[in-house]
């Protein structure tokens, strides 16, 4: 006689195949994968979130606030009495954008940024290849030295080369005036906005090559001895070994510091400000200089606003570069 099999328990839930049972997985929780994941994505985003606070807390209102100063056309009698100053929209642009001295002062900041560039970035090379080959005692007195100077405030670094340039007591005469065929005598090196900038380019050079040459100096400590040996037995000499072997190594430094050295030298102002004894001439007007003398000695404060703003938008042109070139060198690595 046949026995019927035994009932089945009835199931828990419903099956997986069906809708129900897809939605309950679906339901369940997250992989530790993806939360990892998710973890490793936001994490640089909180690290560098007070910074970027900071930032906005320090920087933000004053630049919202000279944004809409350059689209107004402020006085001193909206500035004393508080009331605000009309709208004048797009004018100030206009109008400087249509001045041929303002386009002549760009050129000469860039111009001037280049030859300071170029300068501060052969002069740290050279220096940072002599501290590679000296003694380590030599090294590190050359790196103290190097602090120092780029600790010195630029107001005593100005100072300093007005007096090594004076006209009556300087050095720089006192010195060319000892060659012969030479008479230096009461020579006034600012009658020459040539001869001026290039003494101004000194304290600019001065200021900037010791940072330049201890970030080099780093970066050529990176580079591998085995590569050079290689290319030395391979009959590499001077600047062939410097240009394919040792150059391609620092070259993300390079670059970086020369787009830094870009950015600071565009906007110098108190070099310029501090070597003409706070009146500089307009063949010495950088953008820097011509922005502050706009606003606080002519009194068009919303012209030197709009000025300001367009010498920042042109720093952010060489930060995108600066920045860029981090994101290849993060790429790279």
């Amino acid at each position: 006689m046949e026995t019927a099999d035994p009932p089945r328990p009835a199931a828990a839930g419903p099956d997986p195949g069906t809708p129900g049972g897809r939605h309950r997985r679906a339901a369940g929780p997250r992989p530790r994968g993806t939360l990892r994941r998710a973890g490793r994505l936001t994490l640089p985003y909180l690290l560098i979130a007070p910074t970027v606070l900071a930032l906005a807390a320090v920087l933000g209102y004053p630049l919202v606030d000279l944004v809409l100063l350059s689209f107004q056309d402020m006085t001193r009698k909206q500035l004393f009495s508080g009331t605000s100053p009309p709208w004048a929209g797009l004018g100030q642009y206009r109008t400087i954008l249509s001045d041929g001295f303002f386009w002549n002062v760009v050129g000469r900041t860039a111009l001037f940024t280049v030859v300071c560039v170029a300068a501060t970035m052969a002069l740290a090379m050279l220096v940072a290849l002599l501290m590679r080959r000296v003694a380590p005692w030599v090294r590190m007195t050359m790196v103290g030295v190097l602090v120092a100077v780029w600790a010195m405030p630029i107001m005593v670094a100005a100072s300093i080369f007005r007096w090594l340039s004076d006209a009556d007591y300087g050095v720089v005469n006192w010195l060319l005036g000892l060659l012969p065929g030479l008479d230096f005598s009461k020579h006034n090196w600012f009658a020459d906005p040539w001869e001026g900038f290039a003494v101004i380019a000194c304290v600019v050079v001065w200021g900037a090559v010791p940072f330049a040459a201890v970030t080099l100096q780093a970066a050529l400590s990176q580079v591998p001895p085995e590569l050079e040996e290689a290319a030395l037995v391979d009959g590499a000499r001077g600047p062939q070994l410097f240009r394919h072997v040792t150059f391609p190594v620092i070259k993300p430094a390079f670059v970086l510091v020369t787009s830094l050295s870009a950015i600071w030298d565009f906007g110098v102002f108190n070099q310029i400000w501090l070597m003409r004894g706070g009146q500089p001439e307009k063949e010495y007007y950088l953008l820097g200089v011509y922005s502050f003398i706009e606003s606080f000695a002519v009194n068009r404060y919303s012209t030197g606003a709009a000025i300001a703003v367009i010498t920042v938008l042109l720093l952010l042109g060489g930060a995108v570069v600066y920045v860029r070139q981090i994101l290849t060198m993060g790429e790279a690595e």
